[in-house]
C-alpha cells in the first residue's frame, strides 16, 4: 500500500447570499496518494466543516455531478488523485466551474448550460421522407453509427463548459457539449433537420470557436469536442457555403494562404466582411494601419509555393471528370 502523504486543500467558500466575498479555507489532510479530490472533500464536510457545499452522486465517472475546477483544470474530482496534483503544484486549490454563476461554494448553477443544450433540439427529429415501420426509426448500419464518433460517452458533466474562452466572451455561444450533441444527430441518416440545424447554429455558434482544444483536454470521456465541431465547420462549409461572417472568413482564409502561401491581411478583411463590414470597420482600420503599416502591403508569394498548392491538392482534391 502506498505510504500516506500531507495534502494540503484550499476549497473555495462563497455563499452568494450572506458573503460579501469568495474566501478558501485551508485544510491538511493525511491521505494515500491514490485518494480521489473527491473523498477529501467529503472527509473535509464529514470531519471539519459540515457546511461545505458540492454536487456528486456515483463517485465512479459516470454522472458527472463532480466537475469542479481542479488546480485551475476543470475535472472530476472523483476521478482525479491527490498524488499527481501535490507533486505538480504542492497543493491542491479547488473552486466552482467557470462560466456558471456560484449558488454556493463549489455548487454553481447549471441552468445557462442546459438551455444552450436545449437549444440544439438534441433528440431524433425523423424525416418524413423515410418511412418508419410502426412508427419507429429504422435501424443503422454499423458504419453510419460510427459517424458518431464518440458523442454518445458524453455524460453532460459540463467540465467542457467550465473549460470554454467562448463561452466566457459571449454567453450566447452554446458550449462544446451542446455542438457535440448536434454533430450526433446531424450525421444522424435518420434525422430530417440537418439543414435547419446547421443554419440555427452558424451566427452565434460554430464560427466562435476558438480552436483552443481547451475542451478536449477537460472532458472525460474522450469525447473530443474540439474535434466534432471541426467536423460540424465542414459539414456547415459543405451544406450552405460562406453564409455569414464566420464561414466567409474560414473560407476567405483558405482561398488567400493558397493564392500566395503567406496571409494578406487586408484582402482577409474584405472576404469576410464584404465593402460595408469593411467601410464599417474603417476607423479600427486606420489605427491599425498606424501601429502597422506593413500590412498595406500586398505579400509577396512565399519559395517554395507549389509545395503548398501540393498540401492543397492533397487535403482538397478536386473532382474528376
Amino acid at each position: 500500500m502506498a505510504e500516506a502523504i500531507e495534502a494540503p486543500f484550499e476549497v473555495y467558500r462563497h455563499d452568494p447570499q450572506k458573503d460579501r466575498t469568495p474566501r478558501y479555507e485551508r485544510h491538511v489532510l493525511t491521505l494515500a496518494p491514490h485518494t480521489p479530490v473527491l473523498t477529501a472533500l467529503l472527509a473535509i464536510r464529514a470531519e471539519r466543516d459540515p457546511s461545505l457545499a458540492l454536487r456528486y452522486s456515483c463517485r465512479s465517472a459516470i454522472c458527472g455531478s463532480c466537475a469542479m475546477l481542479i488546480n485551475s483544470k476543470s475535472r472530476l474530482a472523483c476521478q482525479t488523485p491527490i498524488g499527481p496534483e501535490i507533486e505538480r503544484h504542492g497543493k491542491i486549490v479547488v473552486d466552482p466551474m467557470r462560466n456558471q454563476p456560484v449558488l454556493r461554494d463549489l455548487v454553481t448553477e447549471m441552468a445557462p448550460f442546459w438551455s444552450n443544450y436545449r437549444r440544439i433540439e438534441p433528440h431524433l427529429i425523423p424525416d418524413p421522407a423515410k418511412p418508419m415501420p410502426d412508427g419507429k426509426p429504422t435501424s443503422m448500419t454499423p458504419e453510419e453509427v460510427a459517424r458518431f464518433q464518440e458523442t454518445p460517452r458524453c455524460i453532460a458533466c459540463a467540465a467542457c463548459y467550465s473549460a470554454c474562452p467562448a463561452v466566457e466572451a459571449d454567453p450566447l455561444f452554446p458550449g462544446p457539449m451542446a455542438l457535440a450533441k448536434l454533430y450526433r444527430f446531424v450525421v444522424d441518416p435518420r434525422d430530417g433537420a440537418t439543414e435547419e440545424r446547421l443554419a440555427k447554429i452558424q451566427p452565434n455558434g460554430l464560427w466562435l470557436c476558438l480552436r483552443c482544444h481547451l475542451c478536449t483536454e477537460a472532458c472525460p470521456k474522450g469525447v473530443r469536442p474540439s474535434e466534432r465541431i471541426m467536423d460540424l465547420k465542414e459539414l456547415a462549409l459543405a451544406a450552405q457555403g460562406g453564409t455569414e461572417a464566420g464561414s466567409r472568413h474560414a473560407l476567405g482564409f483558405k482561398e488567400n494562404i493558397r493564392e500566395r502561401g503567406i496571409l494578406n491581411e487586408m484582402r482577409l478583411v474584405r472576404q469576410t466582411s464584404g465593402i460595408p463590414g469593411t467601410l464599417a470597420q474603417l476607423g479600427q482600420g486606420v489605427r491599425l494601419v498606424r501601429k502597422k503599416p506593413e500590412i498595406r502591403k500586398t505579400p509577396k508569394p512565399i519559395d517554395g509555393l507549389a509545395e503548398v498548392e501540393k498540401l492543397y491538392e492533397v487535403l482538397d482534391p478536386k473532382e474528376e471528370g
